[in-house]
């Protein structure tokens, strides 16, 4: 156990002292980690795959959910007004627009998937992951309003995926047990509504003991740089202990806090944003370690090409729509469907899949971890090259933008 802990730790910190260099590589930081896991998983076999396969959903479980709360958090109305026209789109009319693209891609390509597994595989690949999209959103040579665009999009993304992915769940769950559409929705609107309660009520009660401690001086430095991390774990713990959504909980947890601490807001998230990366990387790691080994021998054409396909066309198609009659160039609308990473959020509904047992768990998972390992490496090493490209385009433009 310690020889496994002194790896690990060694790792993180010589990444730590060249992660600025990395950034500005065509290699980004969750590629080094998988990658990293490979090796010290599957190639020389330090860390058995087996005994950690349970360590990584309950990672990723944790990871995600102070992704969710953070994200919400962050998604402030300042940030929503300046921008307000991008992701409002990329939301309301792009996220629809991917999961029904996938969901037919998935009937035509997988004969063996029902129509709510096909619909269920759309959703999980249309959720689009924060951290990973960080390259491109950090990169200064990005125009403001695409950052800014695909920083909420991004954000709120993965949280509006969470309800449709589960709800599919259930129909699927309630067409093979016989229980009608109309329990089966049933069951999912109590654990969403559960989640809600939980998320609201905790950080309410928890914001309001905050801030009557703060007014006391209670409050330390040292202490208030895990408050968030905390707030956002308990919404999450609850809301699961309770038979709720904890992904739900932290979302509409995130999103409260935020409204509740304005502008206060970044100052008391950024600490948990770091803890956040550290704990996504060695999410990547244990996905190095456990998954990759299992996928790469197993993967058909037909699967590489949905995962090819998601990334591309099913993706980037319905932003280019979305985004039609918005003043948004023809190069902007591409790079805005280009950069829709697949990540964390995507291996936590495949993980969820495979422990509620449907028929086609198992194909459903492969789709998935295939497609996150490609985007891991096409979105990590176009993320430079591409904001450098669209930095030179908005330069070149000499007059507004298409409609």
């Amino acid at each position: 156990m310690y020889a496994h802990l002194a790896v690990l730790a060694i790792f993180v910190f010589l990444f730590s002292i060249v992660a600025g260099r990395v950034e500005r590589s065509v290699f980004s930081g969750p590629m080094i980690f998988v990658t990293t896991g490979v090796v010290i998983g599957p190639v020389l076999g330090w860390f058995p795959g087996a005994a950690t396969g349970s360590e990584l959903r309950v990672l990723a479980d944790l990871t995600l959910a102070l992704f969710l709360f953070v994200d919400a958090a962050n998604a402030n109305l300042a940030a929503l007004k300046r921008s307000f026209g991008i992701p409002s789109r990329m939301l309301l009319i792009g996220l629809p627009g991917a999961i029904g693209l996938g969901f037919c891609l998935a009937l035509v390509m997988f004969d063996t998937l029902t129509v709510y597994e096909a619909a269920v595989l759309g959703a999980m690949l249309a959720a689009t992951d924060a951290a990973l999209g960080k390259p491109v959103i950090t990169n200064k040579a990005v125009p403001v309003r695409l950052r800014e665009g695909l920083n909420v999009e991004s954000g709120l993304n993965d949280g509006l995926c969470v309800p449709i992915v589960l709800a599919f769940v259930a129909l699927e769950l309630g067409a093979e047990q016989g229980l009608g559409s109309g329990l089966a929705m049933t069951l999912v609107a109590e654990e969403l509504g559960i989640g809600a309660l939980v998320g609201l009520g905790m950080t309410a009660v928890g914001t309001g003991l905050f801030r009557w401690c703060q007014r006391r001086g209670w409050v330390t430095d040292v202490w208030v740089q895990i408050t968030v991390v905390a707030l956002a774990f308990s919404c999450f713990g609850l809301a699961q202990s309770l038979h709720g959504s904890g992904y739900i909980a932290a979302f509409t947890g995130g999103a409260l806090f935020g409204f509740l601490t304005k502008r206060e807001t970044h100052a008391l998230v950024n600490p948990a944003e770091g803890i956040g990366e550290t704990l996504a990387l060695l999410t990547w790691l244990l996905f190095g370690i456990v998954v990759v080994d299992q996928v790469y021998d197993r993967i058909t054409w037909q699967v590489l090409a949905f995962a090819v396909l998601s990334l591309t066309i099913v993706r980037m198609l319905p932003i280019f729509v979305s985004l039609a009659g918005s003043g948004e160039k023809t190069h902007s609308k591409l790079f805005l469907g280009w950069f829709g990473p697949r990540g964390l959020a995507s291996i936590v509904f495949a993980v969820i899949v495979l422990d509620e047992g449907l028929p086609g768990s198992k194909l459903i998972a492969l789709v998935v971890a295939c497609t996150v390992i490609l985007s891991l490496v096409v979105h990590g090493m176009t993320a430079n090259p591409l904001a450098g490209w669209i930095a030179g385009k908005e330069a070149g433009s000499s007059g507004g933008r298409d409609a």
